[in-house]
């Protein structure tokens, strides 16, 4: 194969040190014991403890104290019993207190892989022949739980990376916001995950609410039933799913003063409580020119998987929805760059094994599919899938592939569509672009190199990957040169 792939020297290697402030709770009458045990404490011994957390702590993380007195708010329903009001308490105790109900994790201490890279919407003080780019990673940290944080990087006209310095004061969204609902779609949702035609259905509880209501609403509603209603095991399956997809709607906003490396987006909904996997960035321009980044990514909530969407103008304020649809229940869905005939276009993998494209009028909403790409070659044979989003190019839609083979080994391949029907192919590569070598294939899961979005920089295809499960790096590949593989592959 006529192809050059420079490996570059580059690594994004896992770093411990690099922690968020959680909130830490186990139940509710240690936790009144924790509190009361605080409360008895002298003035003077409470204050000095505050000044050791605060001595130890308050440089590993931005604003520390508020951090305290937000985990503090959220054991008010604790007081009741205590015969006490916490507004009542004196500041300093309810830092403390806080303190006591707070815990540093590590986000990335055992593997930081799977990236995407993306064009920054700053592209202001750059030298001839540079692009500033965002790369997303997937971190992973205790009991495996994974979420997105991000590095900020320039490319020079060589494709060599200045990658900007990374900061420590980690955080997570300054402000959380919840989603009002519609009950007709949020029915139609629950239908798709799972069918209750001819069964029990969710309105026993819907028919309480309004045509649309807010997270709280639906709560309020939950727990009126249960007050009044003898409920089945059955029903209160269908609570579960219905305050599961409650939660899975909300936005994100981060401090203007942070830094993008310090910006985690840790798992916020329900249905994302075991991790936030495998991001696939895209800058999509829509029809009137307005471009807004968006990434397909899977939750997972540690027995099921949830393909969602999150969209972002500007990497501070961020919305999470869940994708509708028949099509929305597996991995590795990746949004083209703009509309394809007037439609929203969609690769997927709904089988586990071969290559899907899905059109549809609504963003949101995924109902069909068609199979475009089969194993073919000794080394895709158990599967093949997309490694982000497609690329457009004068010569048809790049799309990088991934490929498992004999001993589950993981590669990069590519594949060339036509620009105005994707669903042709126009060739695809006949060996692997890029296999695993000796260093790539030790890691958490060996023999495997994986990506989940690439970019074009000048004459390069700019192809961030992970070695192993473990940590990540890149690669740059002559563009014409892979061009002119692929269209005489067929």
């Amino acid at each position: 194969m006529q192809v050059t792939v420079n490996r570059k020297d580059t690594r994004f290697l896992p770093d411990p040190s690099r922690v968020i402030a959680r909130f830490y709770y186990t139940s509710d009458e240690r936790s009144k014991n924790i509190i009361k045990n605080v409360l008895d404490l002298s003035e003077s011994d409470t204050k000095t403890a505050l000044s050791q957390v605060l001595r130890s702590y308050s440089r590993r993380h931005r604003n520390i104290s508020l951090i305290f007195e937000t985990h503090f708010s959220k054991l008010n329903h604790l007081f009741n019993d205590l015969a006490m009001k916490p507004e009542n308490i004196d500041p300093t105790r309810r830092a403390l207190i806080g303190s006591y109900f707070t815990m540093e994790y590590s986000i990335e201490s055992a593997a930081f892989f799977n990236p995407s890279v993306t064009e920054d919407p700053d592209q202001s003080e750059l030298g001839p022949g540079e692009k500033r780019v965002i790369f997303s990673f997937r971190a992973t940290g205790e009991g495996h739980i994974s979420s997105i944080v991000f590095r900020s990087a320039v490319i020079d006209k060589d494709s060599n990376l200045n990658i900007e310095p990374v900061g420590k004061m980690l955080a997570e969204a300054d402000r959380i916001k919840r989603h009002n609902y519609n009950k007709n779609t949020f029915m139609q949702k629950l239908d798709e995950m799972h069918d209750f035609k001819n069964k029990i259905s969710p309105i026993f509880v819907l028919e309480k609410l309004g045509e649309n209501f807010t997270y709280g609403e639906l709560k309020r509603a939950v727990e009126e039933t249960r007050k009044t209603h003898q409920l089945s095991k059955k029903k209160e399956k269908i609570i579960t799913q219905m305050m599961w997809l409650a939660k899975s709607h909300y936005e994100l906003e981060f401090s203007i003063d942070s830094a993008i490396s310090e910006r985690v987006i840790f798992p916020t909904a329900e249905c994302e409580k075991n991790g936030i996997e495998d991001a696939r960035f895209v800058r999509f321009i829509d029809d009137d020119g307005e471009i807004t980044y968006y990434a397909t990514y899977t939750a997972y909530d540690g027995s099921s998987i949830l393909p969602r969407l999150m969209e972002t103008k500007d990497f501070y304020h961020f919305k999470a929805l869940p994708l509708h649809g028949e099509l929305a229940k597996n991995k590795g869905m990746a949004l083209f760059p703009r509309k394809v005939n007037g439609k929203y276009a969609m690769l997927c993998r709904i089988d586990g094994s071969n290559n899907y494209i899905s059109y549809s009028d609504d963003l949101n909403t995924w109902q069909e599919t068609k199979r475009i790409q089969s194993p073919k070659y000794p080394w895709e044979l158990i599967q093949i899938g997309n490694c982000g989003s497609p690329i457009e190019t004068k010569e048809g839609w790049l799309v990088m592939t991934h490929a498992v083979g004999p001993m589950r080994e993981y590669v990069l391949a590519a594949s060339l569509y036509d620009l105005d029907n994707p669903e042709k192919e126009i060739g695809r590569l006949s060996s692997p672009l890029l296999s695993p070598n000796a260093e790539e294939r030790e890691g958490y899961v060996p023999n495997v190199v994986y990506s989940c979005g690439s970019i074009l920089h000048n004459d390069n295809l700019i192809v961030p990957y992970a070695m192993s499960d473990y940590a990540s790096t890149y690669a740059s590949i002559n563009l014409a040169e892979l061009l002119k593989e692929l269209k005489s592959s067929k």
